[in-house]
This record gives C-alpha cells, structure tokens and sequence, in this order.
C-alpha cells in the first residue's frame, strides 16, 4: 500500500487520481504514526517551502519522514515534495529541509539566460535521463510537465538521474538509495507521467 503524505501542501487528488488510473490503491495519510505501515511513502507539495516546512513540523511529520527514509522503503517527492528532499531553501529567506539529499534549492538565475524566458518555467519540457529503473519504458523524448520558480542544486552529482534544460541545465530527478525526487508533476504528464509512478510501483 502506497501512502501520499498529507499535510496540507500538496495536490492530492491529482497524484491520486494518478495511481487510481494504474490500478494502484492509496491512502491520504495525515497521521505520521502510520507512515510506518506502508510499503511506499509519497511527499507531494505545491506553495512555498518554508510554509511546507513549518507544515510538517505543526503535524510531527519530520521525524516520521526521516524515519521511514532511513527504514529502506521507497519514496517519492514530487515538486515541492523533491525539494524538501534537501538540505535547505533560500525562497523567501533560508529554510531547513528534511536533509535526506545533500543539496540546496535555488531561484532561477536569469542572468544566465541565454534567450529570454519567464520565469516560473510552466509547460512541457524534455528530461535528459540516466539509466535508471524509474524511467523503464519511457518514450525516447521524455517531455513532462514543469510548474517551479525555484530548482535544486544537488551536490553529490551520482544522485542526479534526470536534467532539464530552461535557460540553462538544471537538476530534474534524484535518486539516492531508496529516495527518489522528481520536479515534474508526473500526475500531470499524460502516459509518460504514468509510467514513471507506474515504475515506481514495481521496485
């Protein structure tokens, strides 16, 4: 049983709605109790970071996330989700992460632009991925779809398994042991999308 961590930060029936399609049963869990209990821990998210942080923290959630990575069960932040992954944010003022990646997440440097792009980088683009059990039988284009400001800096370049590029190449997807972290919203990237979670479910 997959469970989708909820703390008041994410699109849930999305992501739901997403395993229904592949025939995968989920619960919204809210007690992190339980988080213990699953086979498979997702970590949505959409908003800011440091309201997702201090989300987690009113809830008791942190230490419960910590435990489950530490525990050798899979899990999965999307969006958001993969940046609390990190060690720390710098979106409105510095925040602490859950620190389960070495790493920080960064603001778009426009000037670094070669064209002129907006930021939030919103719509499909194209994931240049490593060989990697979560991108099996993926079409060769790999198009997913992107709502961010901000992107990860991943330190440990053998955790980064997908690269975008938006003005420059930036970080994608991590994997790292059992946690894995994907910016895109595979809930809304049609059946590429699908068979990434779909690949999810079988490890």
């Amino acid at each position: 049983m997959i469970a989708i961590v909820d703390y008041n930060m994410g699109n849930l029936a999305s992501v739901q709605n997403a395993f229904t399609l592949l025939g995968e049963k989920t619960v919204v869990e809210n007690d992190p109790s339980k988080f213990k209990d699953y086979d498979k821990l997702i970590l949505p998210g959409v908003g800011a970071y440091g309201d997702a942080m201090e989300h987690l923290r009113q809830r008791n959630m942190i230490d419960a996330i910590k435990e489950y990575a530490n525990s050798g069960k899979y899990m999965l932040g999307i969006c958001l989700g993969m940046q609390l992954l990190f060690d720390s944010s710098e979106e409105f003022g510095k925040h602490d992460g859950l620190g389960l990646i070495r790493g920080d997440v960064k603001a778009f440097d426009t000037s670094k632009f070669e064209e002129k792009l907006k930021v939030p980088h919103m719509g499909w683009n194209r994931m240049f991925t490593e060989n990697h059990p979560l991108f099996e039988n993926l079409d060769e284009e790999h198009y997913l779809y992107f709502v961010h400001t901000y992107h990860v800096n991943c330190i440990n370049k053998e955790d980064i398994v997908g690269r975008t590029n938006y003005g420059y190449e930036f970080t994608s997807c991590v994997a790292h042991d059992n946690i894995f972290g994907i910016q895109p919203h595979p809930e809304k990237s049609h059946e590429n999308g699908l068979q990434i979670l779909k690949n999810f479910i079988g490890l």
